[in-house]
């Protein structure tokens, strides 16, 4: 029993870690008495020592996962770009968005930490909680090796769940993506209606659900963060005038940025970049607009409806694909007897 055992005062000479025991020992000579001074002073001290410093190892872990937590509340990117963000007077719905993203963030970030810190503290607990019952004599190798045991079989076992939390913690830690953010994850795309440490929930444009474990997460491409861009390839004939179109372009583009009712969508000024591509029926003009996260497909739609609307009435054809359709005649022995030339839309 470790009672008796611990008050057998008469036991042998003093251990060389027996910091206690080895003083009395030294001072007074007496071996039972030094025996003593170790079983009442010695073992008490240093589990009391272990103890404040388990508090002070995980006080300073808690002070990293703050520091940590911090970060993940800033973000790794700024908040929404926006032209009004330089002007005194800011839009309403623009601030409550900024506002309602930066609120998410917080409470991501805050979970996360009551996660990390409960982990740590448990860690803590477990280690320290060791080292006390080999101070006052337990034989701990039993639990160490069954703490082995587990840790493989879990290691084994559960190769994948492990994979999954750790990914996960590091998406939530570094703000890759939240609720309401479109990403693309490769064969997934849509928007996300629920982040987990271990998977993470996307509905598809056409309302699939596609439930994506974070492990298996390799790459993603966030559509929402900070800025959208409308990228808009409009086609020519070859007969057009390419100086006169790309001024048609420019000017619907500078007529889009000074309309009020899109004001708030466009950070800069579109940007006609010139001829992109020579192809087999058209000369291909490129026009750029930097919007709002999520708001290019709604820019880009306006900016086709005025340009369709601004080349019929400027007469800039936009052409369609033609093709030469040869006819022959049924019975003639000597090649094609008509060559129509006909010219037909395919």
């Amino acid at each position: 029993m470790l009672l008796p055992t611990a008050l057998n005062f008469s036991q042998g000479a003093c251990a060389d870690g027996e910091t206690v025991c080895n003083a009395v020992m030294d001072a007074t000579g007496n071996q039972t008495l030094a025996n003593a001074a170790d079983v009442f002073i010695g073992k008490p001290l240093a589990v009391l020592l272990l103890v404040l410093g388990g508090f002070v190892v995980r006080w300073l872990l808690h002070r990293l996962v703050d520091r940590l937590v911090a970060q993940a509340e800033e973000g790794t990117l700024p908040s929404r770009v926006s032209r009004m963000a330089f002007s005194k007077e800011g839009n309403q719905s623009t601030r409550a968005a900024d506002a309602l993203a930066q609120a998410r963030r917080v409470q991501r970030a805050k979970t996360l930490g009551s996660l990390l810190k409960s982990i740590v503290t448990g860690i803590v607990v477990a280690i320290v909680g060791t080292m006390v019952l080999s101070e006052v004599g337990v034989n701990i190798a039993p639990i160490i090796a069954s703490a082995g045991i587990v840790g493989v079989a879990l290691g084994f076992g559960a190769q994948s769940l492990v994979k999954d939390f750790l990914s996960g913690i590091f998406m939530i830690l570094e703000d890759q993506f939240g609720v309401g953010d479109i990403i693309n994850v490769g064969e997934a795309t849509g928007t996300v209606e629920a982040v987990t440490l271990r998977v993470t929930r996307l509905r598809s444009l056409d309302g699939t659900v596609w439930y994506v474990p974070n492990g298996q997460i390799l790459r993603v491409g966030n559509l929402s963060q900070n800025w959208s861009r409308a990228v808009i390839d409009v086609g020519v004939a070859y007969d057009s005038d390419i100086d006169q179109a790309v001024d048609v372009l420019t000017l619907i583009g500078t007529e889009l940025w000074e309309d009020e009712a899109w004001r708030e969508l466009l950070i800069e000024q579109p940007e006609v970049t010139g001829v992109e591509g020579l192809g087999a029926d058209s000369i291909d003009l490129r026009l750029m607009a930097k919007t709002a996260p999520l708001q290019n497909w709604k820019v880009a739609r306006e900016l086709r409806r005025r340009i369709k609307a601004r080349f019929d009435a400027e007469g800039i054809e936009i052409p369609f694909a033609q093709r030469v359709v040869w006819h022959r005649q049924e019975g003639s022995d000597d090649g094609p007897a008509t060559a129509d030339g006909d010219e037909a839309a395919v």
